[in-house]
């Protein structure tokens, strides 16, 4: 898999228990960030400069056992230790145990989909249930690859219904939404932004604090295309006002709201100025080494 760099010295990467605990030489620099201090400096959101910046990565259907070691030990070696941003790796499903066993603990891991509610008679599906089992904190849910794929096309009440049932489970979700090419081009970009919300809002209620929103313009993800600073802006200042119009000011403050498309270490300072982007979804480059570097993103805020 030509995603993954290989041959990254792990020179500086001890191994894990199972619990995903590492020795503190694992990471340079301030004292190691344990899981229960992050969530705990996430659960302290009130108002929108309290929003901790988030970065999510995407591996898709990419991987193996040995790539995903080499690229986990670089992580653990090289990226900063903060409380100032929150990073979550979203593994294929076979590795999801295997990543959160070799993973730092200050960073979270993220199965990429789930069925719409509790288990039963449902041949290939994985239920929220399982991956809180599994140590799982958040699931991707809505991502343009399963809206939009002939062979999957889920729905907006779909997605809003896997939502609802991922956070009642304990498992943090981030909501994707996003227009096409041709929806941009006709000017339909915040009404289909709008829509995509729409039909969590009419499911969830008031409770937006385990949701994290990923903005992606479908035309720019994996295509090398990426909206302007000004245009991201634009959609994630559109998207603040709708929540704060149709659930909360309150909610709007705290709610991050991310931007994927093409996210890459050249381009991620630039959209992490904008006041409205609280962070990142980051596809093909969260597979290599310098995914770091767009994490280090987060110094634009502080």
């Amino acid at each position: 898999m030509q995603a993954f760099v290989t041959g990254f010295s792990a020179s500086g990467a001890a191994g894990r228990g199972n619990d995903g605990v590492a020795a503190k030489s694992h990471i340079r620099g301030a004292p190691h960030v344990t899981h229960a201090r992050r969530v705990a400096r996430v659960a302290t959101l009130s108002m929108g400069a309290d929003r901790v910046f988030f970065v999510g990565g995407n591996w898709k259907c990419n991987g193996s056992k040995s790539e995903i070691k080499t690229l986990v030990e670089s992580f653990n070696k090289d990226a900063p230790t903060t409380s100032d941003v929150e990073v979550v790796v979203g593994a294929p499903l076979p590795y999801l145990e295997y990543t959160r066993g070799l993973l730092r603990s200050d960073w979270g891991v993220s199965a990429q989909n789930c069925w719409i509610g509790k288990g039963g008679a449902y041949t290939g599906e994985v239920t929220a249930d399982m991956l809180a089992d599994v140590g799982t904190d958040w699931v991707i849910l809505g991502h343009s690859e399963r809206r939009n794929l002939p062979e999957l096309k889920e729905s907006d009440a779909t997605i809003a219904t896997k939502t609802v049932y991922a956070i009642s489970k304990g498992v943090s979700v981030m909501y994707c939404i996003g227009e096409l090419l041709e929806e941009r081009e006709s000017g339909q970009t915040i009404a289909v932004c709008e829509r995509q919300l729409k039909a969590l809002g009419d499911v969830i209620g008031s409770d937006w604090s385990k949701i994290v929103i990923a903005y992606e313009p479908v035309w720019a993800i994996g295509t090398g295309k990426v909206a302007t600073p000004e245009q991201a802006e634009e959609v994630h200042e559109a998207i603040r006002k709708w929540l704060a119009a149709n659930v909360s000011q309150q909610v709007a403050d705290s709610t991050r709201i991310l931007y994927g498309g093409s996210v890459s270490p050249a381009n991620c300072d630039e959209l992490a100025k904008k006041p409205n982007i609280d962070g990142f979804l980051v596809g093909g480059a969260s597979l290599k080494p310098d995914f770091v570097k767009i994490v280090e993103s987060y110094k634009q805020k502080v």
